[in-house]
């Protein structure tokens, strides 16, 4: 069996291209409003989606496999693959990043452990970051400041949730409960692959592509439909043919399939 190379961190041409793909330079150094250009960057150019799972693909949750995906395959990912790939251009870079375990919310309760994965990172204090949950802040927050926090996606709170956790709030609606003890990326395959394996998984319901727009917006490609959500909040929906669903994640996602990922209810007509 064949085993993944010791990955030692992002080579330079890695770093150049990662940067590349995001559409910023190098930072002079580490620094609040630097890591804040970085997480809009990224945010605006990898989408958050889940084709794989619906086009048969694993998800390799190994660093070097990450950012291959990222960079090289320019695709995106969910929380543990845009995340994990995210941290690995910020170490790069100088920052230092911990792997947060956070548990998403449905209604009242949150979801189980290691559900989804965020970022700390540490520079004159402590910020919580995030490319990987979908809607979601658009900056840094700081993850020591327990009174609302605006943000250009909502107003933001972090609240204590239970023992060495905080829920994070948007809108005064939890949104996940953050483990503030770091993990490596090892402890959240077991979770990763439930959500990439699992019936009860809503990422093996349907398929999902998702950026937010600079307007404040969000296009959406769901299946074969394309939403397209403002700022304030009215969206409209158009229901696209085969050939047209691979032309919206080309020209709208930078995504080339051959095909197209196909879910569980499409796979039933």
């Amino acid at each position: 069996m064949d085993h993944p190379a010791p990955f030692d961190g992002l080579t330079d041409t890695q770093r150049h291209a990662y940067l590349a793909r995001i559409g910023v330079p190098a930072p002079d150094r580490p620094s609040p409003a630097a890591l804040a250009e970085l997480q809009l960057a990224h945010l605006q150019a990898v989408p958050f989606e889940n084709l794989d799972i619906h086009l048969g693909e694993p998800v390799v949750l190994e660093p070097g496999a990450l950012v291959e995906k990222v960079v090289t395959r320019r695709r995106g990912g969910f929380c543990y693959e845009l995340n994990g790939s995210f941290a690995e251009l910020l170490r790069s870079l100088g920052y230092r990043v911990s792997l947060l375990p956070a548990r998403v919310f449905d209604g009242d309760r949150p979801g189980p452990p290691f559900d989804h994965l965020a970022l700390r990172v540490d520079l004159d204090e402590p910020w919580l970051v995030d490319v990987g949950f979908g809607r979601f802040s658009r900056q840094p927050l700081r993850l020591a400041e327990r009174g609302p926090q605006a943000d250009p996606a909502g107003e933001f709170t972090l609240v204590p949730g239970g023992d060495d956790e905080l829920d994070v709030l948007m809108g005064g609606k939890p949104q996940y409960r953050l483990g503030l003890r770091p993990h490596p990326l090892a402890d959240f395959v077991p979770t990763c692959w439930w959500q990439t394996t699992s019936p009860d998984s809503h990422f093996t319901r349907s398929t999902t592509c998702t950026l937010p727009t600079p307007a404040g917006g969000r296009v959406t490609l769901s299946g074969t439909r394309l939403i397209r959500t403002a700022a304030d909040g009215t969206r409209t929906e158009e229901l696209l043919d085969e050939a047209g669903a691979l032309a919206a994640y080309r020209t709208l996602f930078g995504i080339t399939l051959d095909r197209l990922p196909v879910a569980p209810v499409d796979r039933a007509r």
